[in-house]
């Protein structure tokens, strides 16, 4: 009896619920053929409060035209792109908020809406292994938020925002040139480590990098044909040499010696082979 009174109560539940949303939705049908636009306004309001952030924006979206130079307008576009942040539409909300920027520059919201759309670009921005166009655009729009508001409260929360960016950078580019070491391109090994120290000189990935550029030249300086092997045997000199003067301690530092002490040795014997040339030459 117990099971059966529970199952009716939770049936009549669900069709009050029903028909509760029901009407709901016929009220909103209504709403939008409707021309009472301080109706919409105000509905548009309630509705962005109660966290229904699609059914504000649509509202909005409705009057904007009708509210432009008005009073109202510059509520409607706080809320409509606060709306589109809430409900996640980040790529639109960073729009909105620029639009909005630009449109009230004086505006108290002015530095939280500048802020807000480069973070909405930082929220955008994918994994490490993927297109990083969005990590650098929010790394642009973190910076020109700290350029126009240097005295900002949130202006650490920007630079540690860049910070993170900078590292997904980094990361990436060292695991290209990992990937290229991997499938034997040891030339655009070399050059990607090479980049990547030159645009992240504090990057954390430096030491190894270094290390993984000395091998990255190593093999291709050993796998090309005779006549090009001592000008890329210099290379691996070079690279050993800013190597161990900056990380003579490193853990990678007797790995390194040995393919130094293997290209100086390669090097030496075609300086040797020149010289005995010459001599018979003469």
């Amino acid at each position: 009896m117990q099971k059966l009174l529970g199952a009716k109560w939770l049936f009549g539940f669900i069709m009050l619920a029903m028909l509760v949303s029901g009407q709901s939705c016929s009220q909103y049908q209504k709403l939008l053929k409707s021309d009472d636009h301080e109706l919409k306004y105000e509905k548009a309001l309630e509705y962005y409060e109660e966290g229904d952030y699609s059914r504000a924006i649509t509202l909005f979206a409705d009057i904007m035209p009708i509210y432009r130079g008005t009073a109202h307008a510059q509520t409607i576009n706080y809320y409509f792109a606060m709306a589109h942040f809430r409900n996640r539409e980040y790529t639109l909300a960073s729009h909105y908020f620029k639009s909005f920027v630009d449109a009230y520059p004086q505006s108290e919201h002015a530095e939280e809406f500048l802020f807000l759309s480069a973070y909405c670009q930082y929220l955008e921005s994918p994994r490490y292994s993927l297109d990083q166009s969005n990590t650098r655009q929010a790394i642009r729009e973190l910076q020109n938020f700290i350029n126009r508001y240097p005295g900002s409260d949130r202006v650490s929360n920007a630079n540690e925002l860049i910070d993170e960016l900078r590292h997904k950078l980094e990361r990436k580019r060292f695991k290209t040139g990992e990937m290229y070491y991997n499938i034997s391109d040891y030339q655009a090994a070399a050059t990607t480590f090479e980049t990547m120290i030159r645009d992240f000189p504090d990057t954390r990935y430096r030491e190894e990098a270094m290390f993984l550029t000395i091998k990255a030249y190593y093999e291709f300086a050993a796998n090309s044909i005779l006549q090009r092997q001592e000008e890329r045997f210099e290379n691996v000199v070079s690279a050993y040499n800013a190597f161990a003067g900056r990380y003579p301690d490193s853990e990678f530092i007797e790995e390194a010696k040995s393919m130094h002490e293997r290209a100086t040795e390669v090097i030496a014997s075609f300086r040797e082979n020149r010289s005995q040339e010459a001599q018979q030459t003469g």
